[in-house]
């Protein structure tokens, strides 16, 4: 599985840089009056909002009104203090849709409260815990003493502030001074736990700039640097005061900071080293905000775009994600204040911790406002534990509640309804993958394997290689050909009917499970025949079964934000049912743990329901399995854009059980996915409503390219494995479920 390595999309506001310290390794400080005017900051934010920027760093120099002339600037424009202005920016940045992040210096807590209101998280570098440096590089800065800094880095503890820290390494501390400063932050991060990042970052020398704007110099080299990949940043004589900073030795902090400070993330800046490559394999986490307008500090080392960080790090197999200014965890009403984390759930409900999605969908409207309490909860089980269907009120309070006591109720709901539809015995069926192409016009956001027809990571197979593979196929025992692929442009109906009579001839004896709901639209679109006359065809041609997959989620909502250009929900229910019409069985799939929010999970439910009671009343066939596709986030765009994190086990066997329930008798098996989950997660999954382990797979693209690190193939003795150590018997099955071997208990198990 890919490690998944952070960032934030940001601009910087450098508000003012007058400042009262005169710190020698400092080029943007100045003693004389600075402030952006309000022209100047509105301008900006609403460039920046126009490029879908979600962070305002607002950076200033420490106490400005300390310098003559900024007090009265400010009182010409309306406001009593600096720290007004900073709320109007902050206030001003969440009108246009993005969170502020703070760094003001050395603040009193009174201050940092009011902040608190406007902003989703605040800054402040630690630097050094050495009081020698007082009297080197910070001498005649007082705010830049380390009890005063951590004063402050404590306050923002009590009061709840997420908030990143950091050691500034290079400006004439020792080692040992090094590693004091991560001890001090880490005592702080065990009382509070409110450090959700730790900086470690080196001194670079560079030039004065005087009579300068460092925000013009770094946006300028910014501008030049995203847009050729361009740039070679001037390099200066150290100081006599500076310290050597060696690539080593910041390896030895991220592994002090990985123990000293536990739960914060690990933060190197990217535009200060040619060696962050290097301390992402070492270990470091997270790469700060990628600024749009460059880094106001060391103006011109700019960072790289988003685009140049992904490709050098997918060449060495990490995963790089977007994350808001604030971290996963903090984005919670325990960490920020009502009108932030309303802005959150609105405009970035995505980046939501999964147990906070469900408190306000992006409409405004509470989810679940109507769902009932601990009682109505309670009945809500008993009614889907006896096949009774819910209401779409208690399916989104069922998908919602996390209680200890509900979720075990739920397991037991759900464990017990399937013992009664299936019985105990665990079935597999022995199959392998066939991916004709992965040449793919779609662009689903969250989709590693597609590739478009020109890249150098597209393919093809060629008949006598879709041979070979099946002949492998039979000779380890797979009685079933699961065939899906990319959207090719060239392909139409008549390519994917030749493709079946290559298998067919290849192995009659096959089952042929193939062709999602989107492959089975794209044919009909092409060849401009009725959707019963392809199906009709395709099975008459040897297809036995058709996947249903590409629902992902069965809400527009979702769709329209994960996979736009794919069917949408009512196209994808007209072709399960046209299917079952010919009396082509299908499956149901449901992919989870992305954007979503139960209330959309809660609609999926129904709609498989609906179709599956209607299929089996009326229809010559239905839908055999449904399974529930945990979303694996490592290589995908949405992954990277929506800063998804990959569901926990916990969750992912509370929602797992709670897709039992919701669908109640209308569908009897519920599968798992060892590919997605690893076959002990899969395993623990048949406690908790599963009766079916799915394939052997041999060959699994799919779940592999989006990061999955579960393996691409299990043996079938491995499965009956798992099925005993659950304490259940096992047997091989046909996909439609007839059984073909039966593996009993063992004696000591039974």
């Amino acid at each position: 599985m890919a490690r998944r390595i952070t960032f934030s999309r940001n601009v910087t506001l450098s508000l003012s840089r007058s400042c009262q310290c005169v710190c020698k390794y400092c080029a943007f400080a100045t003693r004389k009056p600075h402030l952006r005017t309000p022209d100047e900051v509105q301008r900006l934010i609403d460039g920046a909002a126009r490029r879908g920027i979600k962070e305002l760093l607002v950076l200033t120099g420490e106490e400005p009104e300390s310098v003559r002339g900024v007090t009265e600037q400010l009182a010409e424009w309306g406001h009593g203090s600096f720290l007004d202005y900073v709320v109007w920016a902050c206030e001003r940045g969440l009108e246009a849709g993005m969170l502020p992040h703070t760094n003001l210096g050395v603040l009193e807590p009174w201050e940092l409260e009011r902040l608190r209101g406007v902003t989703a998280s605040q800054g402040l570098m630690l630097e050094s815990i050495s009081e020698r440096l007082m009297e080197t590089v910070h001498a005649g800065s007082p705010t830049k003493h380390p009890a005063r800094r951590l004063a402050t880095i404590r306050a923002a503890g009590e009061l709840k502030i997420p908030f990143t820290s950091g050691i500034l390494v290079g400006i004439g501390e020792t080692r040992e001074e090094r590693l004091a400063s991560l001890e001090a932050l880490g005592a702080v991060q065990r009382e509070y736990g409110h450090l959700q990042e730790v900086i470690l970052q080196n001194f670079v020398p560079h030039r004065r700039y005087y009579g300068q704007d460092t925000g013009a110099v770094a946006t300028e080299a910014a501008e030049h640097y995203w847009r050729t990949g361009l740039g070679s940043p001037p390099t200066h004589a150290a100081p006599a005061w500076a310290s050597e900073v060696t690539v080593d030795d910041v390896v030895e902090l991220i592994n002090a900071t990985r123990e000293l400070v536990p739960g914060a993330a690990i933060q190197v800046p990217p535009n200060l080293s040619d060696h962050w490559p290097e301390l992402v394999a070492a270990g470091a986490t997270d790469l700060g905000g990628l600024s749009s307008n460059g880094d106001h500090i060391s103006p011109e080392h700019p960072f790289p775009s988003p685009k140049q960080v992904r490709e050098r790090l997918e060449s060495r197999g990490y995963s790089l994600a977007e994350r808001l200014c604030a971290h996963e965890p903090y984005l919670t009403p325990h960490w920020q204040a009502a009108p932030v984390l309303d802005l959150v759930r609105t405009r970035y409900w995505s980046f939501l911790p999964w147990a906070e999605r469900s408190v306000t969908p992006p409409d405004g409207a509470v989810a679940g406002a109507s769902a009932p309490g601990t009682a109505g909860i309670a009945r809500s089980i008993e009614q889907a534990a006896a096949g009774e269907p819910l209401s779409h009120e208690q399916l989104t309070a069922l998908l919602e509640d996390r209680r200890p006591e509900v979720i075990e109720d739920v397991r037991q709901a759900a464990d017990a309804l399937r013992a009664d539809l299936c019985g105990d015995t665990v079935t597999f069926v022995v199959n392998r993958n066939l991916n004709l192409t992965n040449v793919c016009t779609v662009g689903c956001a969250f989709c590693g394997f597609g590739q478009s027809r020109r890249s150098p990571e597209a393919y093809t197979l060629s008949e006598p290689e879709i041979r070979a593979r099946i002949a492998e196929a039979l000779a380890d025992g797979a009685t079933e050909l699961c065939i899906q692929s990319g959207i090719h442009p060239d392909w139409d109906l008549q390519t994917y009917l030749d493709w079946i009579t290559v298998a067919r001839d290849a192995a009659p004896q096959l089952h042929l499970h193939a062709f999602s709901p989107m492959e089975l639209g794209v044919m009909i679109e092409r060849s401009g025949l009725p959707d019963r006359e392809v199906l009709a065809r395709l099975k008459d041609a040897g297809v036995g079964s058709f996947p249903g997959t590409a629902a992902e989620v069965l809400d527009d909502e979702v769709r329209a934000m994960i996979s736009p250009n794919k069917l949408p929900t009512a196209r994808w229910v007209e072709l399960i049912e046209a299917a079952h019409d010919v009396g082509m069985p299908t499956t149901a799939t449901v992919m989870f743990g992305h954007v979503e929010q139960p209330r959309h999970l809660a609609t999926h439910l129904q709609v498989v329901r609906r179709i599956a009671e209607q299929s089996s009343a009326t229809r010559p066939a239905g839908i055999t399995e449904f399974v529930p596709l945990r979303f694996i986030p490592h290589q995908t765009l949405l992954g990277r854009t929506k800063g998804v994190r990959e569901l926990g086990a916990e969750e992912t066997l509370r929602l797992t059980a709670a897709f039992r329930l919701g669908l109640g008798r209308s569908v009897r098996s519920l599968q798992t996915s060892w590919v997605k989950l690893g076959l002990d997660l899969a395993t623990e999954s048949l406690r908790w409503g599963v009766n079916d382990l799915g394939g052997t797979l041999m060959e699994e693209n799919i779940s592999r390219l989006a990061g999955a690190d579960h393996g691409v193939r299990l043996e079938p003795s491995e499965l009956v494995a798992a099925a005993h150590a659950a304490g259940r018997p096992a047997a091989e099955r046909s996909t439609l479920y007839a059984v073909r071997s039966e593996y009993p208990l063992p004696v000591a198990h039974a």
